[in-house]
């Protein structure tokens, strides 16, 4: 709802219903699941539970300090900002989706379709989405301004930590001092700035 994602697969009018392999085609992903071996290509250490390798992953933006998506972005749409948020102006975007050839991990989604009919409830404080343009996660960006935290970690109830990777006594610095934690393919340059705990 934050965010006016549209659904396709299950619309708010019935005239709207459509095919759910094309419905699937459509839909606008942020956040989803890969199985290990994908999300993670060659990443598997020797010392890993076998368990671990067959479970899937929530992925989404890694919000790279070396993004190529905002270098390749022909109007500056793809942008960063200072604290290392990667964004996206929906309203610059021209649709030429290089910033999609550009992500090594498929972070981006295009609208192919008019999105707006398939929102249940539109939510004024989130930009409306158009037709012909990018988007992906922003961190949930209007959320840090009012002081809280992404959707994605408030719903998760403690299976995302969120904060500031500068800052040495932030709880998810003290996760990856006690943790063992990958990245997705590091190896690009990219820098990612979001890990995993295996």
């Amino acid at each position: 709802r934050t965010h006016n994602v549209p659904d396709f697969i299950n619309p708010p009018d019935d005239k709207l219903k459509l095919n759910p392999a094309v419905a699937r085609r459509y839909e606008v992903k942020w956040l989803w699941t890969e199985h290990f071996h994908n999300a993670f290509p060659g990443e598997a250490p020797a010392h890993m539970a076998e368990k671990v390798e067959h479970m899937p992953f929530l992925v989404l933006c890694n919000h790279c300090a070396n993004p190529p998506c905002v270098r390749v972005c022909p109007t500056k749409a793809t942008f960063q900002r200072e604290d290392g948020i990667v964004m996206m102006d929906m309203h610059r975007c021209i649709g030429c989706r290089f910033c999609m050839a550009g992500c090594p991990f498929g972070a981006r989604s295009f609208n192919w379709k008019d999105p707006r009919p398939y929102v249940k409830e539109n939510y004024p404080g989130y930009p409306t989405r158009e037709i012909g343009v990018v988007e992906k996660c922003t961190f949930c960006a209007e959320r840090l301004a009012q002081g809280l935290q992404p959707a994605c970690v408030e719903a998760s109830r403690g299976a995302m930590v969120f904060g500031d990777l500068e800052d040495e006594k932030s709880d998810v610095r003290e996760y990856l001092r006690k943790y063992f934690t990958i990245r997705r393919k590091a190896h690009l340059g990219t820098n990612p700035q979001v890990y995993y705990i295996v």
